[in-house]
């Protein structure tokens, strides 16, 4: 399952072969991609998403550059965190406070993204900040693995559900 999986949903593309059953959610998503026999389609925003898939449980949930758009993360995780299988994971990928220069120049200056993303961005997350929501969601510091990449400009996380 991917939240906030983009229109073509390229990262649930990427691991088709390897599941038998995906779950894309985003606001808008490809006709195409909805007409793969792999695929669930969910346009609706994230709570109402995840509500729909209550007592559905998933082995992988992925939340790439999502967390940083949501006005209640801490409400999402809490409800990725029951949908995840014991044992599975979730990987997610954040921008950093650092990040948050290079992003808002590129938009706001350069013009080389787009400023409404920018702008519906509600936080960035460094360890210190990313760390204790993981664990306000009910995820073991033991089973939460962070990394900082692209020179410090997102912060990855890999998270398990203890089994």
């Amino acid at each position: 399952m991917e939240l906030g999986c983009g229109f073509a949903a390229r990262n649930l593309l990427a691991i088709e072969e390897h599941a038998s059953r995906l779950v894309a959610i985003d606001f808008n998503l490809s006709d195409v991609l909805k007409s793969r026999p792999k695929f669930e389609a969910l346009e609706l925003p994230a709570l109402p998403a995840l509500e729909r898939l209550a007592g559905t449980r998933f082995d992988l949930i992925l939340l790439i550059s999502v967390l940083e758009h949501l006005a209640d993360p801490l409400e999402v995780l809490l409800r990725c965190r029951e949908l995840l299988k014991p044992g599975g994971k979730m990987l997610l990928n954040v921008p950093t406070w650092r990040g948050k220069i290079f992003l808002e120049f590129s938009a706001f200056r350069l013009g080389w993204s787009p400023p409404a993303e920018m702008d519906d961005h509600k936080m960035y997350y460094d360890e210190k900040d990313l760390w204790p929501l993981l664990v306000r969601a009910h995820f073991l510091p033991s089973h939460i693995r962070l990394r900082y990449h692209k020179c410090g400009l997102n912060l990855f996380a890999v998270v398990s559900r203890e089994k």
